[in-house]
């Protein structure tokens, strides 16, 4: 077995229309049954996620805030691995009349066209920040914060390592995820750019298509994927 652990995005990735299909989250347990470890790596905040995915314990740890949460469902800890936005930035954002808004623990969020806003209240103040994308989800985070090094504190946490990890992913924020991951993975529906990233694109989309990315693990391993970079 070369693959101990599945990294997989939520949104258009797991969920659809942010639910997760039943037939999804039993093909999860079935990997799950091999020891093969899941690790759930989404722009949602904690709280948010849990109330719209109730079966989230089936992942042995979920990176939260894109990246600056971890925690683990077992024990229900959490740590915080970035730290809060300052009240400065965030009475910035209000003053200027940033709408929508959503501020978790260290994620400050809202959409487009809002985003050249955010980034000269960025500049304005002098901050180390930075802005990264969900489709038309804009979200704001101390540089250095994604999905990529939040999961490579899950793997810490974990015991295992990025070289013997899956990622699968749909949109921008994603390309951080599958960029330390041994084998990287685009469902259907993702955006073209994160396509032409991927050692495989699966021809279903959303959950359905990390079912067989799942039907693949259990079947040959991933022998049967070719890449598109060395090892």
């Amino acid at each position: 077995m070369r693959y101990f652990s599945l990294a997989c995005d939520y949104d258009n990735t797991l969920a659809d229309q942010g639910s997760v299909r039943d037939s999804t989250v039993a093909a999860l347990r079935r990997l799950a049954a091999t020891g093969c470890k899941l690790i759930l790596v989404t722009g949602r905040e904690l709280d948010d996620l849990r109330q719209v995915f109730p079966a989230h314990e089936v992942f042995d740890r979920i990176i939260a805030e894109n990246g600056a949460i971890l925690y683990n469902p077992c024990a229900r800890l959490q740590k915080a691995l970035a730290g809060p936005p300052s009240l400065e930035f965030l009475e910035a954002l209000r003053q200027a009349g940033v709408e929508p808004l959503s501020v978790g623990a260290a994620i400050v969020s809202t959409c487009t066209p809002r985003d050249a806003l955010v980034l000269r209240i960025i500049h304005d103040l002098g901050l180390d920040m930075q802005v990264l994308y969900n489709r038309g989800s804009v979200m704001v985070l101390p540089s250095g914060v994604d999905k990529g090094s939040g999961l490579r504190a899950a793997l810490a946490d974990l015991g295992l390592s990025e070289q013997n990890t899956v990622a699968v992913g749909d949109a921008e924020n994603d390309q951080a995820l599958l960029d330390v991951c041994a084998c990287r993975v685009a469902v259907a529906n993702a955006i073209p750019a994160l396509k032409d990233s991927a050692d495989l694109v699966t021809s279903e989309p959303d959950g359905r298509g990390v079912e067989q990315v799942i039907e693949k693990l259990l079947f040959d391993d991933l022998r049967s994927v070719r890449f598109r970079r060395s090892r």
